[in-house]
């Protein structure tokens, strides 16, 4: 009876914790956004930032008129000429320069293109959207990847501390066994056996000294920093349904949004390919300086044009259609994509709110596991102690306590990955 009130008491704990939306602790945060400054990877996609922008004022300036400067020289021969009587005399006339010299300025604007331009800057602009929303999704990931360092860092810390008081434990009866030989009263293949277990669990810290190491290189590695972790898996998040956590998702998380972006360049693209036979309407104009006009053909002589032109594509060979039908079927596969996405992240909330659920049941029941292997524990030292147990019997009952709470240890790391793992499903921003 005492066992199932303790069990129901740590699942209401554990419920209301979940309830209520725990803040992430102060160092988690500073290391998460130490990050976002650090990790060359964000960099890269800030940079990318820049180049959709700089495409979006590039596409933007082709609405401004196209202005140019042309100089030119040409030396023809032979040119053309006749000999006629002028003044009494027969002169021999050219009608162009065997030295031809040309200045000019040209312009020409675009009048109307029917919704072209206008259909590549709306493209240029989902392309920035796309890149923006890549960066959070880099955010997203190097955060929930920063925190699941921290806790790993936590778990084996905690799992260190448990095999400190397992190697406390068995040192002390150590110092029993070895006074139980001086009187006589054990043998020095009892000592022999608590020396195993002894280098046994040396060996194990030694593992998890290893191992925690390697989480410290990796967290150098993503934040610039070689901070220590905290001591506790304090990483909570608001209880919610798989249904209202799916909708949560679809509205904040970011690779909901790049699946949107992608959709909506699909849906630009057929735009553009719809346009591709529409007229344009394009003035012109040039005006310069050049020779080789009659009279004197040597004289330069200021000269200008203008004009309208109206281009109407008459046969592309039904690539237009064909563009378009592509564009359409490209831009279903994006629509499938996110229909696809929709379910995938269904069920991984499903199977995060499981993991919760489950981790909470199993901390619950080991508390219990716990609190009578200790008290097997007091009473195997007690019996030894005493002469009528043996150390076979209080090695055992120390294996039952450590293993009892390496579960626990082990549950609680696995709830706190979990509550991780549906911060990240359902878009979560923890960090600000």
């Amino acid at each position: 009876m005492k066992k199932i009130v303790l069990g129901a008491c740590l699942f209401i704990i554990a419920t209301t914790a979940i309830n209520a939306q725990t803040p992430v602790n102060n160092q988690l945060k500073e290391l998460i956004n130490q990050s976002f400054g650090y990790f060359p990877k964000l960099k890269e996609a800030q940079n990318a930032i820049f180049t959709a922008e700089d495409k979006v004022v590039l596409t933007d300036l082709n609405k401004l008129p196209n202005v140019g400067a042309q100089f030119g020289y040409n030396y023809i021969t032979p040119v053309s000429k006749a000999t006629l009587p002028i003044n009494g005399n027969n002169q021999e006339i050219k009608f162009i320069p065997n030295h031809n010299y040309t200045s000019t300025v040209n312009a020409n604007y675009t009048i109307a293109d029917f919704g072209r331009l206008k259909a590549s800057i709306e493209r240029s602009k989902i392309d920035l959207q796309l890149a923006k929303d890549n960066i959070e999704l880099i955010k997203n990931q190097l955060a929930n990847q920063v925190a699941t360092i921290y806790y790993n860092m936590v778990y084996l810390q905690k799992a260190i501390g448990i095999q400190d008081s397992v190697l406390l434990f068995l040192n002390e009866n150590k110092k029993i066994v070895q006074t139980k030989i001086t009187n006589g009263e054990a043998l020095k293949l009892d000592l022999l056996n608590i020396q195993a277990n002894i280098d046994n669990e040396e060996n194990k810290k030694i593992d998890l000294m290893n191992g925690l190491q390697k989480q410290q290189n990796l967290l150098t590695y993503t934040t610039g920093t070689s901070a220590k972790a905290g001591n506790s898996f304090d990483f909570d998040i608001t209880k919610t349904t798989s249904n209202k956590a799916l909708e949560t998702s679809v509205t904040n998380n970011v690779e909901f949004k790049l699946a949107k972006d992608k959709v909506d360049q699909a849906v630009a693209d057929i735009a553009i390919a719809k346009l591709q036979d529409k007229p344009s309407l394009n003035v012109y104009g040039a005006a310069g300086f050049k020779n080789g006009y009659l009279p004197d053909i040597y004289q330069f002589k200021l000269n200008s044009v203008a004009g309208i032109s109206f281009n109407i594509p008459l046969y592309m060979g039904s690539r237009t259609k064909q563009q378009i039908k592509l564009q359409g079927h490209l831009a279903t596969q994006q629509q499938l994509a996110f229909s696809s996405l929709n379910a995938s992240y269904k069920k991984d909330i499903d199977q995060a709110l499981l993991d919760i659920q489950t981790n909470v049941d199993r901390i619950g029941n080991t508390q219990a596991q716990i609190d009578l292997a200790k008290y097997a524990q007091q009473i195997a030292a007690v019996r030894f102690k005493n002469g009528v147990g043996t150390n076979l019997e209080l090695t055992n009952a120390s294996t039952n306590v450590q293993r009892a709470e390496l579960n626990r240890l082990q549950y609680q790391y696995q709830l706190c990955l979990a509550k991780l793992e549906l911060a990240k499903l359902m878009g979560s921003v923890y960090w600000q």
